[in-house]
């Protein structure tokens, strides 16, 4: 008799290759080719850049190694559907804020592959690669191909990762010409949040199993049902991803409009030196005091004595 343990220990020697080749050659770039690509005393990477590259390479191995990988690949559709969202809403943005500028355009070059991977990460064509990707990542018959097919899973997940990090580019890329507005950033994230809801209703209120070898397990983990599995899936879907993509819009909110507001709503008086740094056709309060103060009142004839 077979004993099913859906919590033993699987040995996943690719991602660990993976995370050291990612990890060796960061630091190879870093230290090698970072001091000649920046100007003379500037350091190639800042601590933001070291922080946000630890946390990717740690939320790359969770996502693909024990137990959530097996988990969410042998047992649970909910705990893959957890994996995707790491691997597409948590570990591109930070991948991203982990490199340089010098270090992309390295890779990049000026011409032909800069063109192409600009024209990738407009705005239209980077979402809709994205959103066009997760919804094949959740057609029932390819979902239940890849778990008998490596190739075919490790392919899903790379495309995942690969079309996020290109829908993240004009968010938070290292390249700024790849950046949009404050405003169509908002816009840009609320749409990110919308589409993925058509797959995760279709999850929540589907009678039935939907993926066939989440179905067929000897062992439920935690006495979850199928449809309870399911259900929970497309709850991680909806809100754990708008969730996030709405508190950054929320953030940005309010970096960006409560710093005006800040300004517009302040009494204090701007001193008589700070005259020459108000742009040219504004005019305040103090500004017309400040001229009243300067100018000479009226004699009995009443002209303005100089």
């Amino acid at each position: 008799m077979v004993v099913v343990d859906p919590w033993r220990f699987q040995v996943h020697l690719e991602v660990w290759v993976l995370v050291g080749f990612l990890i060796g050659s960061y630091t190879y770039l870093v230290r090698v080719i970072g001091p000649s690509a920046v100007r003379a005393g500037e350091r190639p990477i800042t601590r933001r850049n070291i922080s946000c590259f630890v946390a990717a390479m740690i939320l790359l191995w969770a996502a693909s190694d024990w137990p959530i990988h097996d988990i969410g690949e042998e047992y649970l559709y909910s705990g893959h559907m957890l994996q995707h969202m790491m691997l597409s809403y948590f570990l591109p943005p930070l991948a991203l804020l982990a490199t340089p500028e010098w270090l992309l355009r390295s890779l990049i070059g000026g011409g032909r592959l800069y063109r192409v991977l600009r024209w990738l990460c407009h705005p239209v064509a980077a979402g809709v690669l994205f959103n066009v990707t997760v919804m094949v990542s959740h057609v029932p018959g390819i979902v239940n191909a890849s778990v008998d097919n490596g190739p075919l899973h490790y392919a899903l997940h790379f495309g995942v990762v690969m079309t996020a990090l290109l829908m993240w580019m004009p968010v938070c890329g290292p390249i700024p010409e790849f950046h949009i507005g404050t405003g169509a950033t908002m816009i840009y994230l609320f749409l990110q949040s919308v589409v993925p809801t058509v797959p995760a209703a279709w999850l929540t209120f589907a009678e039935g199993t939907v993926y066939r070898p989440y179905g067929e397990q000897p062992m439920r983990v935690w006495g979850l049902t199928v449809t309870d599995d399911q259900q929970l899936a497309g709850a991680i879907m909806k809100t754990g991803g708008s969730l996030f993509l709405w508190s950054i819009i929320v953030w940005m909110w309010f970096k960006r409009f409560s710093a005006n507001h800040r300004n517009e709503h302040n009494y204090r008086r701007v001193p008589v030196g700070a005259m020459a740094d108000v742009p040219a056709g504004t005019l305040d309060f103090d500004d017309v005091e400040r001229v009243f103060a300067t100018t000479a009142p009226p004699d009995e004839t009443g002209v303005g004595r100089s």
